[in-house]
């Protein structure tokens, strides 16, 4: 498996080193990136309702943002299977969410995709959003409630990833702080244990969405063990979408008739700008398609920059 990672360009500054690492970085960075900015934007938004008087911020606009118990809420905001998994409830929450979506997505990436990490991810969150939203409707403990909750949080699109690498590596250890070396399985399954016991002590459609995230991520491992791909459908349709949504860009050629030695700065300065994209557009290239998709001249091109 080809494996190469390029540092963020900070030069043009902090915003356009965060743009540069969001395009250049890996399905995990923007997962990351994206919930880090959605909390950002939120709270930004309360700042300026509490500012201009409003109360009561949470239930102004988590609503919006967070699924519904009851399907019919949900045919009014159905955006919201999506945006759910991408809110937090508070910074805590959000750490926490993208510690572990760090640590087991970093994993993930060692024996898959970064496509097959966002459609876990997102799969994930819809699976906790269905098991979230079923449980309401058929549990009587939920018959009152089920007509004004909602749940917000990354949690069950995490849990998806978690299971996911627990279920492949059952055998791998992790060092646990306090505990020392835990098998990923012990780990999975003390995880789903404790959501599963935590139902009747508050949070119960938390505890609920994870555990159907961390069934997908389950179902996931063994689809793929038997050569089928869960989150293949949902990518090629993204990759359809974002192709119809999206200008073509122009493939460059650019050849220099200049020696690199004999280009002043402003020239060599253009060149190695131009050179640096071109291998990273071969290098989103290989992340999205794998590396045999490459022509013969990208090959060259990626060879001859690795010496």
């Amino acid at each position: 498996m080809y494996n190469n990672s390029y540092g963020s360009n900070f030069s043009e500054g902090i915003w356009g080193g965060i743009k540069s690492s969001f395009r250049q970085g890996s399905a995990l960075t923007r997962l990351i990136y994206i919930n880090i900015g959605v909390f950002i934007i939120i709270k930004l938004i309360a700042v300026v309702i509490t500012l201009t008087g409003g109360k009561n911020v949470d239930a102004m606009l988590l609503p919006y943002m967070g699924v519904p118990a009851l399907p019919e809420n949900l045919l009014h905001t159905p955006w919201t299977i999506i945006t759910y998994m991408f809110t937090q409830f508070g910074f805590i929450h959000l750490l926490f969410n993208m510690l572990w979506l760090y640590w087991f997505g970093s994993i993930f990436l060692n024996y898959f995709s970064g496509s097959k990490l966002t459609g876990v991810y997102l799969l994930g969150g819809i699976s906790g959003a269905i098991v979230y939203i079923a449980a309401y409707a058929i549990f009587p403990a939920f018959e009152v409630e089920r007509f004004y909750s909602w749940a917000i949080g990354a949690s069950a699109s995490v849990m998806a990833i978690v299971f996911a690498v627990c279920t492949y590596l059952p055998n791998h250890k992790i060092y646990v702080f306090l505990i020392g070396p835990v098998k990923l399985i012990h780990l999975a399954i003390f995880t789903a244990v404790i959501d599963l016991i935590s139902i009747p002590s508050g949070n119960a459609g938390g505890h609920i969405a994870h555990l159907g995230g961390a069934v997908f991520g389950y179902l996931f491992t063994l689809s793929m063990r038997r050569n089928f791909d869960l989150t293949g459908g949902l990518m090629s349709l993204l990759d359809k979408l974002g192709k119809l949504f999206s200008k073509p860009k122009k493939k460059m050629h650019v050849k220099y008739k200049k020696k690199v030695s004999d280009m002043n700065d402003i020239e060599y300065n253009e060149y190695k700008k131009q050179k640096d994209n071109r291998i990273n557009d071969i290098l989103d290239k290989i992340s999205k398609h794998g590396y045999e998709s490459l022509t013969k001249e990208e090959k060259e091109i990626l060879f001859k920059s690795k010496n």
